[in-house]
């Protein structure tokens, strides 16, 4: 049920479903396929919104998807791309046959993705799952509520959860499928996959999908 998702790095996904391909947060892509359909951006971070890596993964039909308090920066990549949509977070909304839900994504404590910035994690549907890509956020309420089958989860710590805080929350939301991201790199050690594993409760599965 994953075998359409594809994790480069750190937060870079990519889903290809029935509306087409799907690129969140591309970054440190070392190929340049340009063959997306759509390019969702989480928050505004050099590690999330990389114009030089949405230039490796746009096409000429690519539809770039960003919060709204992010449109003016959006702009700076406005000739890679056909147009810009924004959304806000608890939306439901459909573009070009691609169903999205954003979810608020922030820090609980932690100065680093503040409420009040508008930054989203977003649900897909693509296969007939409902994909939750969570962003950088903690557990929130929000994050919570969600119904998913498959999460990519953060797991890194310092900006986000860290493995053992993202179990805790994975177990209680109980999807078919976690994938760990968002560690491994700039922040986290490969071996927080392991940690994050070991906690995580059946019936839940945990998939490794990122490249290190």
């Amino acid at each position: 049920m994953t075998e359409n998702i594809t994790v480069f790095a750190h937060n870079s996904i990519k889903i290809e479903g029935e509306a087409g391909a799907v690129y969140i947060d591309p970054f440190q892509m070392k190929e340049a396929p340009k063959d997306a359909d759509f390019i969702l951006i989480t928050h505004d971070h050099y590690d999330h919104f990389s114009p030089e890596d949405i230039e490796k993964v746009a096409g000429e039909k690519t539809m770039l998807v960003v919060p709204e308090k992010m449109r003016a920066k959006a702009d700076e990549v406005a000739g890679m791309v056909s147009r810009i949509v924004t959304v806000q977070p608890g939306e439901r909304t459909k573009a070009d046959g691609l169903k999205i839900e954003t979810v608020p994504a922030y820090n609980t404590i932690k100065p680093f993705h503040p409420k009040s910035a508008g930054w989203v994690g977003y649900i897909l549907e693509a296969g007939g799952e409902r994909i939750y890509i969570a962003g950088d956020t903690d557990a929130t309420k929000e994050a919570k509520d969600v119904k998913c089958d498959v999460i990519l989860v953060p797991i890194g710590g310092t900006f986000t959860m860290d493995a053992k805080k993202a179990a805790a929350y994975v177990n209680e939301l109980s999807p078919k499928v976690a994938i760990p991201v968002h560690y491994g790199s700039i922040v986290g050690d490969p071996s927080d996959g392991e940690v994050f594993a070991s906690l995580v409760k059946e019936p839940v599965k945990v998939e490794f999908k990122i490249r290190f």
